[in-house]
């Protein structure tokens, strides 16, 4: 599994981009990041897109790439799967015909440029409990994951010929992700603030590094790479200090433009 990472900062400066991990060229895990990278054949092989929740830093490329897409004439559907809340603030606040045109209806209703999918998770007590959404797409099997945030929101568990990776968008302290995580072999979770700002962290629902450390403890292994997104721009190197002060192997801070092959 190819994992590149087009963006994973918890706010936009210059070298920072919004959150988006492009899994083997054609499945994005939310889109804060796509057409400021990608070029446009590989844009083109975006089939499928998986996000966690509705705050614009996690969407706001979807309608860039519906754009380019029509514009070039091509005959090339991305379907967006989601939660119900995420689709719905999809559909009202943003493809809405106001704010940016509704590519589920364009260039035909018939053959648009975006579908969308519900994705309805549970609250599974074990990994593949029949309570958990499951899609298979391109030979990836997704599953989200309820986690803590201040709106609706997954993380998801990517698996394919045996590799597991681990995603938790944005969250705060959480329960039921770390049991599909432990013993992944890498998982990628947020550290959004330095420790002088937990109180913050716990305000919107976000991590720090002392909050990281308990939540993994959660898990009975850890996972081989424990990747972290989200920081703010303005204290990466605060966040960088404190994650390296954890003493955890495979632990590392994610930096925009980096490749792994799990």
């Amino acid at each position: 599994m190819k994992l590149r990472v087009l963006g994973s900062a918890g706010a936009e400066f210059p070298d920072f981009r919004p959150p988006a991990f492009l899994i083997d060229d054609a499945l994005l895990l939310d889109a804060g990041t796509i057409g400021a990278v990608l070029t446009e054949e590989e844009q083109w092989r975006i089939r499928s897109i998986f996000i966690t929740h509705a705050h614009l830093d996690h969407i706001r490329s979807i309608p860039a790439l519906a754009d380019n897409i029509i514009i070039k004439n091509l005959r090339h559907l991305v379907t967006v799967y989601a939660i119900e809340p995420v689709i719905d603030a999809l559909r009202s606040h943003l493809l809405n015909g106001i704010i940016w045109p509704d590519f589920t209806l364009l260039p035909s209703p018939e053959d648009p440029v975006l579908r969308y999918e519900v994705i309805t998770p549970g609250s599974p007590t074990t990994m593949g409990s029949p309570e958990h959404a499951r899609r298979l797409v391109d030979g990836h099997t997704l599953t989200a994951i309820e986690v803590n945030h201040t709106v609706p929101a997954v993380g998801y568990c990517v698996e394919k010929d045996g590799v597991r990776l681990v995603y938790t968008g944005d969250t705060g302290p959480t329960e039921e992700i770390w049991q599909v995580a432990s013993g992944a072999d890498a998982v990628i979770v947020e550290v959004s603030f330095p420790d002088s700002q937990e109180e913050l962290a716990l305000l919107t629902r976000h991590l720090c590094c002392s909050l990281l450390k308990k939540e993994l403890a959660k898990m009975t292994t850890l996972p081989k790479r424990i990747l972290i997104t989200h920081p703010k721009p303005q204290y990466y190197e605060q966040i960088r200090g404190e994650v390296a002060a954890l003493g955890i192997d495979n632990l590392e801070l994610l930096r925009d433009g980096n490749v792994y092959q799990l």
